[in-house]
């Protein structure tokens, strides 16, 4: 019965808490029934500590822990009686289980509950003395003060963790005891619990500071164990916050904890109501900000440590400073009148509330503006109350329930915007239609925002709700509200000129003029001026284009914008309207007259003269930075500012752009470059832009009695207007992208040429990492390393050699601890690790000691050359000494020997060893050791030697010192019998001496063994120099370690900033955003086989074979051991799952990479505790370079975490943790695992009031408490869902308030980590204070390396492309083009700059897709500096198949598309000078428009030439005048497009690697990526950033897509490629080959011209149309083929319906692919571009033998005719089964009719008219696109087409489409399918070498079928 009861409780707390695998503190396994109780328990904190304390007694004594079960449940009945919360009637249930179960488990007897008090009171006591509580702390005082941490750290952390969970319990008894008292009478209370206990329990309740939430600091707990609490900067900060004087009392009811006395921010608390923890989480950080500031002015001495007023002064306007802007700018006085009277205390005050409100303002933090109002009205009212000096709360603040001011002041503000949000129809409305976060935000950029009054006036129209949407589909949405703030959003390709339009007009001013120029045979005549003087009126026209525009965006937001910017923009349309007219009437007056002298062109040209030199002149004060210092002093006269105003809106953002002369200098000469080069190229050098065709085009226009072969509508009397533009329409694009073709080279050439001057790529290989180690511990100390004071000394040898040992000590352990963290990554084995350790260098050998690696088989080399050699000594030691390391290695050995016998031999036997040396040390000197030595013995004496140090290597026994001595006795031997040549007569005596002792047996006879650990390091390593045979040249042999020692080695000498002491460094937090991810990945996931059979597993063990074996060496398992033996232990289990999760893009190997910070932290800080000193004289002892136990050390820890915090906000976490998801329990595991990790989420927590369920949203952050499970340190209630926008910058924006410090790094969770690169940290967060520029660095860019390139070829495409980006692109951004954003990860944010100004990112929903980005143009707008440094490095995953990757790009192309209509875009593109506006064109939305430039190039080239084929137009002319064989033309053409997609974009590429990888390999490598076809899938990449570019502008539509982050080594099915492809690449592809066959077919070239025409073409239709299949895991075997198809016939044809995914069936599919059209413009753009279609059947019908010279209309309409019978027959074939089922018989018999009359119609055709077999295929050539066409124009106005119920048809007609399309497609791939070759082919193509090897090995051994248990 007893074994029941047990199985059951197990079962129950199964239930209640799913076991974890982990341990906590203590190494046990963590279970127990606390840990998950419900939120919606609003005291759940109290609830789940005491069940964790009942878990903790539970085997003590039950009953106990049954009355703590009960208690707990009592309190849960009180909060939810009704168990209406969620989760809350399953978790009493469990608990009211367990407790029967404890009470079933009584040992006899009934229970008297009335002695519970009793027996809980008699518990206290046995417990307190059971664990000698008064001996605890006293204990662990005296540990921590006797300083000896170095040999007793484990046993202090044991100590402490131990207190922390003794107190822990004892709070929880005695609350529980305390709560129980007051039910019983007080004569009761008093009798049960005498007055002594209850001192003892609150003596108790004091020690527990550990218990107190709390995340770095704990402010409201006793200092006296925590490290941090004991720094001096701590406590002055932490007393610069105490109540001062001006404070009025708190009244006596405000709860202030009994540890600490009331401060500023409780005042603040009690005045505003804010949240408690709140408060709490705010009195940190301000403490944190403070401490650290203090630290870098200086640490304060006094006994009472005071903070500087110039720290105070530096946090106080660093975190005002936005608020001090903004004041300025709406010229109000800021809340106080002069600063500088403003005192300490008030400034901490004033700092206190801003931060106060920023903690506590939810999503209204993205508003910076609005909180800069909100606290300029708090603070007035809180000098009101402190004037007044009473107690009492602000009237702003008080609500109904009491003071809140979430409540009051956050609330509304978060009501409108969540109203206006939930008006978007999640993302799918105009954003035209609804407010978004800038909208809101902009309105406090002006005076109008004051109307809103203190408290809030509500009725005001910015508090007006939107009503809701209309539902009609001509309606271009949104429902009426108030209108948008400053600027419009709408939909519309025009955003690229209204931002870019002096790019535009640069752009069509310079075509036309060199058009002109071409025109007149480069003849600068009076006719050739006066048509150049055409350009003012083009000028002038496009700027009025603008202003038109001006108006036409801003409709929307006239109602809601400030009325001086409205009239501004109406200004300028009148002044341009005017402008425009009278400079065009006075140009056409004077091209009348036709005069160059006449009256009317002098006045033209005086016009446009001072016209122009207006223009020129405002434009080079507004915009060359160094005239804004003159224009700025001139803002006093009036005349000035309205010419200002006019030239330039003002903005509160945007203002002073401009950076230094000697800056803007250098991106002017860039642009210059390029600008020439690309005008150069245009009109001179390639002779293919203008000049070519200006012959042919004067030709065409004169050409009469044209012949066209179809019926002619436009062509005939306006000079053959369309040939010429079907000549020119490639020729204008191509001008118009090529300037990003010349910006690529010459960017590439300018980033590898600062490249080369920054020292990158130095060191490249793993020689050079030998060759120059030497110099890497000097360098380590100039750059990683703090100054160190140097003693003055004489230069000696002797002092040089000490100053390299103190220099190598200093180094040797921090490379050590790099080598072993490259061990515990398995990067290396240990073999491998102990060969590049380095020795200490802290013994007594006069040299530096180097590693192993480096020494390998130079002991054997020198033996070689000494014992051939037959030169003098100093020619043998100049041949040994041309190799250093030979040198090092044969004089350690000299030395180590002498200094290892001298240790073991004992008394007179050291006589031998000095008189040995001393010998050899005369030789030496009389340069003689060739001649007294015999060299050609040394191989015997290093045997002797190597077998005396194999012996001294072991353990000493009897038989090991016997077999020493004997050793000993034997190199005695060697050396006085074989070696030397001894001379008694110098020291006769001596010798007579060592010789009767030898003879005695006194020589030699004990020997002392080594035990020191220094003393047996020394034995091992002169064993290893002197057996290691084999060289060391390859150590390391994994290629990534290679990768990060050669790059930590080369970035030892690049330029770094000084690195400051720990103590001293600027504070930093790392920032991690999650979803729902992997986290770690389980043993299901990892064994889980596709259907190739491959596993996870399997995978990695092939990709990564040498980090296997090490894995499973470290682990203890044997190489060749099968995966199931590891399965036998847990902790192998979890050893391998962290293993393969740290090779995948996980959390886990996140959170390991970053919490490497921490670790370099404590170990800089460990070592630098012996800083103080001169580096010989401190830093050679043992203490100063000992990092055993660093980890431990509280000390470093303490500095450790005041330094460095990591936040991953995991933002549903919670909802993971109820719903028991093994992400939940891995994020624990992780917590666990890491100390410093804290996991901030959103709690949802449902309550039942008046009947009605209230969900409430919660900020939560937390950590592992010593029981391994979640400790809540700070729960902040928000006003309600943050989701308002777009959910990662909206995980980001909840959880920034619990990041901490000076700096934050944000770091997206497919990233890692490397130690080695933490240690420079410090040194980057110095470039802060450096000169950057005008503008201080705001953001620091990092350099990236993609660590997922080995994956697959396609990986491998992917990493090269992003390294390009990350290093060479940025590179360049940064200097000198000074146009850096942030584009991502892993990029260091100025954290105060940033959370005062909006935050990391911008969340509104849509056209913030792109959220990252937005930091950047939000920093730079606000006079911040990116930069971008590439010392540093963090590892970054990327997508590796085909699939993730086009998403990844679907993605950010639509990202771009929806930049393009943002505001940030249009105001940097209006407001930076022109070359900086180039710059960020071509960096950012330009790429993309460039690249589909380059696709419409094809286009308009291919349609030109269709129309030159169909409509006879190009044969007539070649017949007529040879002038269209212009091949340059052609030729260009094609060039052109493929040195766009494919030398251009790889340029970058090349010149990166040739850097970083040196000439042949970086060649190597790029010729490799070619045979793996790398121009296919760049070519399909280019199709993909097209069709999402433009589809997001024309429709919208942008989503944030999840491409998975998992390793691609499944199959993708066909269907499944069809789906993602067909509307991006497949129709695209089909298009352009129906382009290139109509052109073989009617065009003009043929054969070899042909194919030089269309070859481009052919590439990238058949690369669209084939690259998915051709990169799909096994796409080509024949098997999955058939699979296949009839997985995609049963999709085909499957039937939609509701609930029915895409992914199931076509029609659920195609109506998801329609979606994006919703709005009227986007129907009529859609129908527009849908008419090119129908050129195809107007052309090919005249074509027809049955046409003959027929071009009549009346052929083009029997051709439709013909058309709708075709469609006839298709509906009655298709005609529904389910309206036909009563006359089935009937409709068969229609069907065959019908049939068999087509039949014979078309057998009568071709027999009795012309028609012929080859018009039957021209037919089908004419009438698909057609078909296509109505296709396209019905989806269009699908409301309308279902409305006159035609949509079935047109759904009917949409799957034969698409049937059509994916048979075209599929019959290749079946084709090469059944060719037995070409699925290895492809195999080897796609993976590397390993893995094919391993999967054909695999295959091989499970036989024919590949699933039979791989």
């Amino acid at each position: 019965m007893a074994r029941i009861e047990d199985l059951w409780e197990r079962l129950v707390r199964a239930a209640l808490r799913r076991e974890r695998t982990g341990a906590d503190a203590f190494g046990q396994p963590v279970s127990g029934i606390a840990g998950f109780v419900p939120s919606s328990l609003g005291n759940s904190r109290n609830i789940d500590a005491i069940l964790r304390a009942a878990d903790e007694i539970q085997d003590d004594d039950p009953n106990v822990s049954r009355i703590l079960c009960e208690h707990a449940y009592s309190l849960a009945q009180n909060l939810d009686p009704n168990s209406e919360g969620r989760g809350v009637l399953q978790f009493k249930t469990g608990l009211m289980s367990v407790i029967k179960q404890k009470l079933a488990k009584r040992e006899g007897g009934s229970i008297d509950r009335s002695q519970d008090i009793a027996r809980l009171r008699e518990f206290y006591k046995q417990f307190r003395e059971k664990n000698k509580v008064d001996e605890l702390r006293e204990d662990e005082m005296k540990l921590r003060e006797s300083g000896a941490f170095s040999g007793n750290l484990g046993e202090l952390e044991r100590k402490t963790v131990k207190r922390r969970r003794v107190f822990q319990t004892l709070k929880i008894l005695g609350m529980v005891l305390e709560e129980l008292t007051k039910e019983v009478s007080t004569e009761d209370a008093e009798r049960l619990i005498p007055e002594e206990l209850k001192r003892v329990i609150e003596s108790d309740a004091a020690m527990t500071e550990d218990l107190i939430a709390y995340n770095i600091i704990p402010l409201d707990a006793p200092t006296m164990a925590n490290a941090i609490m004991s720094l001096p900067e701590v406590q002055a900060a932490k007393s610069a916050l105490r109540y001062f004087r001006g404070l009025p009392k708190l009244p006596g009811d405000f709860s202030v904890p009994a540890t600490r006395n009331a401060d500023m921010l409780d005042y603040l608390q009690f005045v505003f109501g804010f949240q408690k923890d709140n408060v709490c989480n705010q009195r940190e950080h301000i403490v944190h900000l403070l401490a650290n500031e203090q630290s870098r002015l200086g640490i304060p001495e006094e006994i009472e440590p005071k903070i500087d007023e110039a720290a105070v002064l530096k946090v106080f306007m660093k975190s005002l400073d936005n608020y001090i802007k903004w004041c300025n700018y709406l010229c109000i006085q800021p809340a106080w009148s002069n600063l500088e009277a403003v005192s300490k205390e008030k400034k901490l005050l004033f700092l206190s509330l801003s931060f106060l409100i920023w903690g506590e303002a939810a999503n209204v933090r993205f508003l910076p503006e609005c909180l800069c109002y909100i606290f300029h009205h708090m603070v007035r009212e809180l000098e009101e109350l402190l004037r007044q000096q009473i107690p009492q709360p602000a009237d702003s603040c008080i609500s109904e329930t009491g003071v809140s001011f979430l409540e009051r002041v956050i609330s509304p503000l978060y009501e409108v915007v969540a109203a206006e949000a939930a008006n978007n129809d999640n993302g799918r409305a105009p954003h035209s239609s609804w407010r978004n976060y800038d909208d809101f935000n902009e309105y406090f950029w002006s005076l109008n925002c004051f109307e809103l009054s203190w408290p809030w006036r509500r009725s005001s129209s910015f508090f007006m709700k939107p009503k809701p949407r209309s539902k009609g589909w001509l309606s271009p949405g949104g429902g009426l509200g108030r209108g948008k703030t400053s600027f419009v959003e709408h939909r519309t390709f025009l955003h690229l000129y209204h931002s870019f339009h002096r790019l535009w007009i640069f752009l069509f001013m310079t075509f036309q003029g060199l058009a002109i120029i071409a025109f007149n045979q480069e003849q600068f005549n009076k006719k050739t001026i006066k048509e150049v003087l055409s350009l003012g009126p083009t000028f002038v026209i496009m700027k009025l284009f603008e202003s038109v525009l001006d108006i036409f965006m801003m409709y929307g937001a006239y109602s809601t914008s400030r009325r001086v910017a409205v009239s501004r923009i109406f200004l300028r349309f009148l002044w341009f309207t005017g402008a425009s007219a009278f400079i065009l009437f006075l140009y056409i007056k004077a091209l009348q007259e036709d005069n160059s002298t006449s009256a009317i062109f002098k006045i033209y040209v005086f016009v446009l003269g001072i016209y122009a030199g207006a223009q020129l002149f405002f434009s080079f004060l507004m915009r060359i930075p160094a005239c804004h210092i003159l224009t700025n002093g001139c803002d006093r006269w009036s005349v000035i500012r309205f010419f200002k105003w006019m030239h330039q809106e003002h903005y509160y953002v945007g203002r002073g752009m401009y950076e230094r002369p000697t800056d803007f200098m250098k991106y002017l000469l860039f642009w210059v470059v390029v600008l020439g080069g690309k005008f150069s190229f245009a009109y001179f050098l390639l002779e293919s832009d203008i000049k070519p065709l200006v012959e042919p085009t004067r030709a065409i226009v004169n050409l009469t009695n044209i012949h066209y072969s179809w019926h002619d509508l436009v062509s005939q009397h306006n000079h053959n207007a369309l040939t010429v533009a079907s000549l020119w329409a490639p020729v204008f694009t191509i001008y118009l992208l090529d300037i990003y073709v010349f910006y690529t080279l010459i960017s590439a050439v300018v980033g590898f040429l600062l490249g080369a001057r920054d020292r990158l790529g130095e060191i490249r290989s793993l020689e050079a990492v030998h060759k120059l180690f030497e110099k890497f511990p000097p360098a380590f100390m100039e750059t990683l390393h703090i100054p160190v004071p140097k003693r003055t000394s004489s230069q000696s040898p002797d002092s040089e050699v000490e100053k390299s040992k103190a220099v190598a000590a200093r180094f040797s352990p921090f490379w050590n601890e790099i080598i072993r963290n490259l061990r515990e990554e398995d990067y290396i084995n240990t073999s491998e690790m102990e060969l590049l350790l380095m020795p200490k260098n802290s013994g007594g050998l006069p040299l530096v000691q180097w590693p192993l690696f480096l020494l390998g088989s130079k002991i054997f080399m020198a033996k070689d050359i000494a014992v051939e050699s037959k030169d003098s000594q100093d020619e043998l030691w100049e041949r040994i000494s041309r190799d250093d390391y030979m040198r090092y290695a044969v004089e350690e050995c000299y030395h180590s020997i002498r200094l290892i016998l001298e240790d073991i031999l004992v008394d007179d036997d050291r006589m031998w060893v000095e008189r040995i040396y001393g010998n050899i040390q005369e030789s030496i000197l009389k340069k003689s050791v060739h001649v007294d030595c015999q060299l050609n013995k040394l191989p015997l004496l290093i045997s002797r030697v190597t077998a005396l140090t194999g012996i001294l290597k072991g353990k000493e026994t009897s038989e090991l010192q016997m077999g020493a001595v004997k050793a000993v006795q034997d190199l005695d031997d060697v050396m006085q019998h074989d070696i030397l040549s001894v001379d008694m007569r110098g020291h006769y005596e001596t010798w007579i001496a060592l010789s009767k002792a030898r003879a005695e047996g006194r020589l030699f006879s004990k020997l002392k063994w080594p035990k020191d650990a220094e003393f047996r390091a020394r034995v091992k390593r002169l064993h290893s120099l002197l057996t290691i045979k084999e060289s060391a040249a390859s150590i390391p042999k994994n290629l990534e370690a290679r990768r990060r020692l050669e790059f930590f080695t080369n970035s030892l000498f690049m330029e770094m900033p000084v690195a400051k002491p720990v103590r001293e460094m600027m504070s930093f937090s790392v920032f991690t955003p999650y979803y729902s991810e992997i986290v770690l990945y389980s043993m299901s996931e990892l064994l889980k086989k596709n259907e190739d059979g491959i596993s996870i597993l399997f995978y990695l063990q092939k990709i990564f074979p040498d980090e296997w074996k090490n894995f499973l060496s470290r682990i203890g398992r044997d190489e060749n051991s099968l995966d199931l033996e590891l399965f036998d232990s847990p902790n192998d289990i979890l050893e391998l799952r962290f293993w393969a999760s740290y090779r995948g893009q996980t959390l886990a190997r996140t959170v390991r990479g970053m919490m490497y910070y921490r670790k370099a932290l404590m170990l800089q800080g460990y070592l630098e505790r012996a800083s103080s000193g001169d580096v010989e004289a401190t830093l050679t002892s043992n203490d100063a370079t000992d990092t055993q136990g660093y980890e431990l050390s509280p000390e470093a820890r303490a500095l450790a975490d005041m330094k460095f915090t990591y936040v991953v906000t995991c933002q549903i976490y919670g909802k993971q943790k109820e719903e028991q998801k093994p992400e939940a329990a891995d994020i624990a595991l992780l917590m666990q695992r890491n100390e410093a990790l804290r996991v901030a989420f959103i709690d949802v927590v449902e309550t039942l009031r008046d009947g009605k369920v209230h969900t409430e949203y919660y900020s939560k952050l937390v950590k592992a408490d010593i029981n391994g499970k979640d400790k809540e340190i700070y729960s902040i209630k928000l006003p309600g869902n943050p989701k308002l926008g777009e959910g990662k910058p909206e995980n980001q924006n909840h959880a920034i308030v619990f990041t901490r410090g000076n700096a934050v790094q944000t770091i997206d969770m497919n990233q890692d980590n490397y130690f080695e690169e933490a240690l420079k940290m410090r040194n980057l967060l110095e470039e802060f204070n450096r000169d950057h520029g005008l503008h201080p660095p705001t953001i620091l860019g990092v350099r990236e390396h993609v660590f997922t390139g080995s994956v697959s070829s396609l990986a491998s495409f992917m990493s090269n492309q992003e390294t390009s980006f990350v290093t060479l692109g940025q590179r360049v951004l940064a200097t000198p083009l000074k146009v850096r954003m942030h584009y991502g990860h892993p990029d260091v944010f100025d954290r105060i700059f940033h959370i005062t100004r909006g935050g990391i990112s911008k969340a509104s929903r849509i056209i913030n897709i792109s959220e990252d980005i937005f930091a950047g143009f939000n920093t730079t707008l606000r006079q911040g500096n990116v930069t971008h440094h590439e010392y540093i490095q963090v590892g970054k995953g990327r997508d590796v198949g085909l699939n993730q990757i086009a998403l990844f790009e679907g993605k950010v192309a639509s990202g771009n598309g929806e930049q393009v209509l943002s505001r940030d875009i249009y105001r940097l593109g209006q407001l930076f000078d022109f070359f900086r506006m180039l710059s960020f064109y071509f960096t950012t939305v330009g790429f993309y428009f460039c690249t589909m430039l380059t696709v419409l190039t094809v286009y308009f080239y291919l349609y030109g030439k269709a129309y030159l084929a169909l409509s006879g137009v190009g044969a007539d002319i070649l017949d007529k005048a040879k002038i269209t064989q212009n091949t340059a033309l052609s030729a260009a053409l094609n060039t052109q497009f493929l040195l766009q997609i494919g030398v251009f974009t790889a340029v970058p590429m090349i010149l990166g690697a040739i850097l970083e990888q040196g000439f042949l390999r970086a060649i190597v490598s790029f010729i490799t990526m070619q045979l793996q076809l790398c121009s296919v899938f760049f070519t399909f990449s280019l199709g993909t950033r097209t069709h999402y570019f433009g589809r997001t502008i024309l429709h919208g539509g942008a989503r944030y897509l999840a491409t998975g982050r998992g390793f691609v080594v499944r199959h993708i099915k066909f269907s499944e490629n069809y789906r993602l492809y067909s509307r991006s690449h497949f129709v695209k592809g089909f298009e352009v080959v129906l382009l290139v066959v109509i052109y073989l077919a009617y065009g003009y070239n043929k054969g070899l011209a042909y194919i030089l025409v269309t070859i481009s073409s052919w590439f990238m239709a058949l690369s669209w149309l084939f690259a998915p299949y051709l990169f799909n895991p096994s796409g080509f075997e024949w098997q999955k083929t058939v699979e296949d198809f009839k997985d995609w016939t049963n999709w085909l044809f499957y039937r939609g319906g509701i609930g029915v995914k895409g992914q199931e069936s076509w029609e659920a599919w195609w109506d998801e692919e329609l979606s994006h059209i919703r709005t009227l413009e986007g129907r009529i753009m859609e129908t527009i571009l849908s008419l090119r279609f129908f050129i195809f059947q107007y052309g090919i019908v005249y074509k027809l033998s049955v046409s003959g010279s027929n071009t009549s209309l009346m052929v083009y309409g029997l051709s439709w005719v013909v058309l709708a019978v075709v469609i006839i027959l298709f509906k009655v074939f298709t005609f529904s089964q389910k309206i036909s089922v009563n006359f089935q018989l009937l409709l068969r018999f229609i069907q065959s009719l019908s049939m068999m009359l087509a039949l014979a119609g078309l057998v009568a055709a071709i027999i009795f008219t012309e028609l012929s077999i080859a018009d039957i295929f021209a037919c089908i050539l004419a009438f698909v696109p057609t078909g296509w066409g109505i296709l396209s124009i019905a989806v269009a106005w699908r409301p309308l087409m279902k409305k006159l119920g035609l949509w079935k048809s047109i759904r009917s007609i949409a799957r034969l489409y698409d049937a059509g399309m994916g048979m075209l497609i599929f019959i290749p791939i079946a084709l090469f399918s059944w060719l037995p070759f070409t699925s290895t082919f492809q195999t080897r193509l796609m993976f590397n070498q390993a893995f094919s090897r391993g999967l054909e090995i695999s295959l091989i051994l499970a036989g024919d079928n590949p699933n039979t248990g791989l």
